[in-house]
């Protein structure tokens, strides 16, 4: 029954009963109600039209303006999205700019004095759309000029992080002009005349360029100075030069039926801004400022300091209430992290531990100088508090135990309590299968301070024997607490690795449980092998390269050097794999960034442009013309974490309802 025939139905039932007027109220509440449910609405069109600009005030391109005060009308209400990251004005402005949408205009206010015979442009990118829809206006410029004529050239490319070439999103971008008076200290000194800002393809545009001779440089300007002032600012620079030009072009527009099908290919003229393929790698300085970041003492036995930056000397402790000669230094590799533990237990009974601590600072002026503070660690877990949780652990053990024990009905066994003697605990790295020509790394909680190798047999297993088999357990020369067993692995074959108790000793009196593992070697039927053919490296006198191979995530799995053109890769598993190649300019086995000051472009690194598959008993012969193209263009899309910004697409929408109509009614027309 349809809705209006249950309201007829209703209205007559109540006048049989004699009340009119009720029955007629009735019926009108329903209809109102009818009226006002929710449903889903047909609706009318989508506006799928980008806003148009009507005028400008002063007027786009203007010459001879003055005035600071920039309105732009559009012909419907829109909406400004993140100003403050997509807009840029150039020049850069000391005082920043108000940038907002009022209604059916943008208003743009500059607070800076205008510079004379300058060319003013305020880059807008994808920022404007319209308020109901939301339909992007585009890539928009607006620009005028307070002298007689108007600087009209552009130039663009792209910014990658020199160390991955990932594409960097939103660093600055600027030129100089590169005229004899041109100095290499003019980043340092004169903010950046024109910039412009990267999207998220790490693509660039400067606009409202003189005609002439540049240089380009990038930069993560941390002060908002437009100069590279901070050690911790992020820069790109290219000691070559460029002229700008421009020609006519003319660019392809596909005119569309459908999402699948084509009307036409029309060809749109357009001006062609040159050069538009510069390529600039970004990189952070070493040598950044050292400052001690924090210190801790979480537990008693130990106290860590972390530093900004790595140091050459390590820090020296005076012990004020205590004799530092007591501590036990454990160092990462540079020297950013040290840790002491200590080890004399009167020491580490002491509630706060008073001291002088000297280390090499950062001073004001940049130096790298002696600093001496004076510091008292407390620790925030004392022993009481340790001790009461390591009781209460025993207790709620031995109740498991007792209630265990009444439920199976059986006598309270006779164990050992585990947190009566806490041992030395190791992790062990890999476990189970290894490959032939890998070792396996022995991690232990705290620093060795002996081994009793009396106490390691490392066996290999025949049949069912045990075969005493040569081997090396040998402590790492960075890290007190690694050590790492080497052996002739042979393919195919079950190794044992047994550590008597006691066989390891910490630097805080702890030893380890006995340990037993396995190790089976893979078989050769398991493993690819990679043969690369390498051309085009451009290597010069003294310089070396690495060729890095890389699973789906891009992390490192094996690395080796270039030999005569060739980098081989040998018991690889199958699977996809990526490479990439660093060029070693000073031999010191590790990609090193570069230097401003002296104009050290940071060391090359270059990807192999697609995914590498390997299969199980396959050798693969690639051929890898390093630097065949584009840096840009390299790194494979499946490792590159930066992603393009999300294209504004609000067309298609009327056809996509269209089609979900025709479906309802060719549905409905079923039924």
């Amino acid at each position: 029954m349809s809705i209006i025939h249950y309201i007829i139905d209703i209205a007559r039932k109540c006048h049989v009963k004699r009340r009119p007027m009720l029955g007629l109220l009735f019926m009108l509440v329903l209809i109102l109600a009818s009226c006002a449910s929710i449903g889903t609405p047909d609706g009318g069109r989508y506006d799928e039209e980008p806003p148009k600009v009507l005028y400008c005030t002063p007027e786009n391109r203007s010459v001879g303006a003055n005035n600071k005060k920039i309105s732009i009308w559009f012909d419907e209400y829109i909406k400004l999205e993140n100003a403050n990251e997509k807009v840029t004005v150039s020049p850069p402005q000391v005082e920043a700019p108000n940038i907002r949408a009022d209604g059916k205009r943008v208003r743009v206010d500059l607070y800076d004095d205008l510079l004379p015979n300058t060319t003013y442009t305020v880059d807008f990118s994808d920022a404007i759309s319209d308020n109901n829809e939301g339909n992007p206006l585009g890539l928009y410029t607006y620009s005028f000029s307070t002298g007689e004529t108007i600087d009209t050239m552009e130039v663009s490319g792209v910014v990658l992080n020199a160390a991955d070439l990932e594409p960097i999103k939103g660093i600055m971008v600027g030129v100089y002009p590169a005229d004899s008076t041109f100095a290499d200290s003019l980043f340092r000194t004169r903010a950046l005349p024109r910039v412009g800002r990267t999207n998220g393809s790490g693509e660039f545009t400067v606009k409202g360029l003189a005609n002439g001779r540049y240089r380009a440089f990038a930069l993560q300007d941390m002060d908002a100075n437009y100069t590279f002032s901070q050690k911790n600012e992020v820069i790109a620079f290219d000691t070559a030069t460029f002229t700008t030009s421009n020609r006519p072009d003319l660019r392809p527009d596909t005119v569309w039926v459908d999402t699948v099908h084509y009307e036409k290919i029309r060809m749109v003229p357009y001006i062609h801004y040159y050069p538009d393929d510069i390529v600039l790698l970004a990189f952070l300085e070493s040598g950044q400022d050292r400052h001690l970041l924090k210190q801790e003492r979480l537990t008693p036995e130990k106290m860590t300091f972390y530093f900004t930056a790595p140091s050459d000397e390590l820090p020296v402790v005076e012990g004020l209430n205590f004799d530092a000669n007591a501590l036990y230094c454990e160092h990462s590799e540079h020297n950013d992290t040290i840790t002491y533990w200590i080890p004399d237990t009167t020491v580490a009974y002491m509630d706060t531990l008073s001291m002088r601590f000297t280390y090499m600072d950062t001073d004001t002026l940049g130096r790298l100088v002696s600093r001496t503070d004076t510091l008292d660690m407390a620790a925030r877990n004392t022993h009481a508090k340790l001790e009461k949780e390591r009781l209460k652990k025993i207790e709620e053990w031995q109740k498991d135990r007792e209630k265990q024990a009444k439920k199976n009905k059986t006598p309270l066994k006779d164990e050992p309590n585990p947190y009566e003697v806490v041992f030395l605990e190791a992790s062990i790295r890999p476990s189970g299968a290894i490959d032939p020509n890998q070792n396996v790394t022995y991690r232990f909680d705290e620093p060795i301070a002996r081994v009793d190798t009396t106490k390691l047999h490392f066996y290999q297993k025949v049949d069912s024997n045990l075969v005493d088999v040569p081997y090396l357990f040998l402590p790492d020369s960075l890290n007190p607490r690694v050590y790492t067993l080497y052996a002739e692995w042979m393919p195919n074959t079950v190794y044992q690795m047994v550590c008597d108790s006691l066989a390891f000793t910490s630097v805080m009196g702890k030893s380890t449980k006995a340990l037993k593992n396995d190790f089976r070697v893979r078989s050769l039927d398991d493993y690819g092998t990679i043969f690369l053919k390498l051309t085009n490296i451009g290597l010069r006198d003294g310089d070396v390269a690495y060729v890095e191979l890389l699973d789906k995530g891009g992390k490192p799995q094996n690395r080796v050097p270039v030999n005569d053109s060739r980098a081989d890769f040998f018991y690889i598993k199958p699977g996809d794999y990526y490479l990439r190649l660093f060029v070693d300019c000073n031999d010191n086995g590790m990609w090193d960034t570069g230097n401003y000051d002296a104009q050290l472009q940071p060391e090359d690194v270059y990807y192999f442009p697609k995914p590498i598959s390997v299969k199980a008993k396959w050798d693969m012969e690639q051929a890898w013309n390093v630097r065949g193209i584009k840096r840009n263009l390299q790194k494979p899309k499946a490792i590159t974490k930066q992603k393009p910004d999300k294209k504004k697409n609000t067309k298609d929408r009327n056809r996509e309802r269209d089609e979900q109509r025709a479906s309802e009614r060719e549905r409905n027309r079923r039924r």
